[in-house]
């Protein structure tokens, strides 16, 4: 069992020492903070048994709080035991609160210590096994979700589609997917699982192969939301809903029809800098099964260039919490309107990028689509 102690007083640090290593401990003694701070960093310890004052004097264990929010940060499944001779209840609790799993005075009674420090070293190797195997299916599950994901979009004589998905944490809602209808016809879909995490994913994977199974070339954008509502509602939680837009996109007839259920309404940029949107047409999806979905038709242009994106684009905030928004979304649209499919993504999502310093908050997907 790796023990890193630390305490000012070479007297404690021995009688530590002669107590705890015939009890199975390898001891490591340092004699300030900033050494627990090196040896943290440098070495892997099964627990840290530290003095809370350092400064000859002192009672306050300022110092030895400071330390222990430090290693904390650093190493938050460490077990720390802390220890002092100014036994009070404040500061025991105000180290508990900064972190520490148990606190011992001194001087010690050396059974207690010992079976304190057992007990939390076998309780910290229990929460690093489970955090690390909570990983590797966190891991796992991402890989599995971006496999779900479109591995190539489509492209025909008048459509070129470029998009990318940017989940917030390890596991997102949003997704997106396109359909070719024939030489000159697609489909395409975005939607975002309110809420995060994994049930978030989960309802996201449902609601894609729910997507995959009704669109076809036959198939309406108004009866595709009505069709994955219904199925949806069979599915759903109580306080989750799923937004979506669906378009179908036809070169034969030069119109883009599409549904949107409640889904931020996707921009049709003109090669004049027009912009017009494709507003909800009906309810969220997966609260209520009898829900009506209207359509809508819009003449497509050659120059057109359709925007799609979730509310992580949208809401994306700089280090003043103010929003990118919609009116900045538009402009940075029809700025680049006449780029091509892929350079448009890539500049839109680069100012975006750039904007959302402190990072994105929500999942973030984004899709853009020319017309030739």
């Amino acid at each position: 069992m790796r023990l890193l102690i630390a305490d000012d007083q070479p007297d404690v640090l021995e009688a530590l020492r002669l107590l705890l290593s015939p009890q199975g401990f390898k001891i490591t003694p340092v004699a300030s903070p900033a050494a627990v701070a090196d040896q943290v960093r440098a070495a892997e310890w099964d627990a840290v048994l530290m003095d809370l004052n350092y400064q000859r004097g002192t009672t306050s264990g300022d110092e030895g709080l400071q330390l222990l929010t430090q290693i904390r940060a650093e190493r938050p499944d460490l077990p720390i035991v802390v220890m002092t001779a100014w036994g009070d209840i404040d500061l025991a609790v105000r180290a508990m609160r900064a972190g520490a799993q148990s606190f011992v005075e001194k001087p010690w009674d050396n059974r207690k210590l010992v079976q304190i420090l057992e007990r939390e070293i076998v309780s910290g190797k229990g929460a690093r096994e489970r955090s690390e195997r909570h990983g590797r299916e966190q891991r796992d599950a991402l890989l599995i979700q971006r496999a779900l994901m479109p591995a190539s979009l489509p492209r025909t004589p008048r459509f070129e589609v470029a998009g990318a998905w940017q989940p917030a944490g390890t596991l997102g809602g949003d997704c997106y997917d396109v359909f070719l209808f024939g030489p000159d016809a697609i489909g395409v879909s975005i939607a975002d699982v309110a809420g995060k995490g994994l049930p978030a994913a989960l309802l996201m994977s449902s609601l894609q192969a729910a997507v995959r199974a009704f669109a076809h070339a036959a198939s309406s954008p108004q009866a595709l939301c009505a069709s994955v509502n219904q199925l949806l509602c069979g599915q759903m939680i109580a306080g989750r809903f799923v937004t979506m837009a669906y378009l179908r996109l036809d070169a034969a007839r030069g119109i883009v029809a599409y549904a949107n259920a409640g889904h931020n309404p996707p921009l049709l940029a003109r090669a004049t800098g027009a912009v017009e949107p494709l507003p909800p047409s009906g309810t969220v999806l997966g609260v209520f099964a009898d829900a009506d979905y209207q359509g809508g038709e819009l003449a497509l242009q050659s120059g057109d260039r359709l925007l799609l994106y979730t509310d992580g684009i949208s809401e994306a905030r700089d280090a003043g919490e103010q929003e990118f928004g919609e009116e900045r979304l538009r402009a940075s649209l029809v700025r680049h309107r006449h780029l091509a499919a892929g350079d448009l993504h890539a500049a839109m999502m680069g100012e975006i990028t750039r904007f959302a310093t402190p990072g994105f908050q929500d999942d973030a997907t984004l899709l853009v689509i020319a017309v030739a």
